[in-house]
């Protein structure tokens, strides 16, 4: 596992493997700034891909960075088939997996199919944990079967300071501890919104003096 803070993308040469490839940081972080970076790189190079996502932030079908850089993408329903997906398009060489972990364990599972047995390179961003600081199931298995896991850490920090490690649900200025795992929610001071924390006081619960400053957001 290796951190990383900046990725330029190189098409994939024709005598090695396709992979796959998870990148997982805390909210803010830049994970969508950078998928949306690879599939330019790519894309200068030729090579045809499909940008897909599942909750962004915009509430559409689109892959959005909050430093003002979007693209029209597949939102990522259920019960889709990332297989059959990719079979329908005449040539796809990559695709770009944004929020990944909301993601089903049976689309990553696919996802891995189209590496292994259709020659597809897959670039999959997202969180690692939710706001109990548990792990997304398609996380975990993006964990488990991807050829390469790298943490992007593009100083998010915690309002004391520290390294933001932990996203942290807010609700009427009090950190959840309990809930359902997925709720869509920004940073705009709402009844609902996510902070970005140090492990001390994501654990204590501690949102520092400025509760109501909003310093991240459900994703990043």
């Amino acid at each position: 596992m290796s951190e990383t803070s900046a990725l330029s993308a190189v098409p994939a040469p024709p005598h090695r493997d396709a992979v796959l490839r998870f990148f997982h940081g805390p909210m803010d972080c830049g994970k969508s700034t950078l998928a949306l970076q690879m599939n330019y790189n790519h894309g200068r190079q030729g090579r045809r891909g499909l940008v897909l996502t599942k909750h962004d932030r915009s509430g559409g079908p689109r892959v959005t960075s909050r430093i003002g850089l979007g693209l029209e993408a597949v939102e990522v329903v259920d019960g889709l088939d990332l297989v059959e997906l990719v079979l329908a398009h005449a040539q796809v060489d990559y695709l770009i997996c944004d929020e990944a972990c909301f993601y089903t364990v049976a689309q990553i599972e696919q996802l891995a199919d189209l590496v292994d047995g259709h020659g597809v390179d897959v670039y999959a961003f997202g969180l690692a944990s939710d706001f109990r600081s548990q792990m997304f199931p398609a996380a975990q298995r993006l964990f488990e079967l991807a050829d390469e896991v790298s943490r992007l850490q593009v100083e998010v920090l915690c309002w004391c300071g520290r390294q933001g490690r932990l996203n942290a649900r807010v609700v009427d200025g009090v950190m959840a501890r309990t809930g359902e795992q997925v709720m869509i929610a920004d940073t705009d001071g709402a009844q609902v919104h996510y902070r970005v924390l140090c492990r001390r006081h994501y654990r204590s619960g501690d949102l520092g003096e400025s509760r109501s400053a909003p310093l991240a957001a459900s994703s990043a």
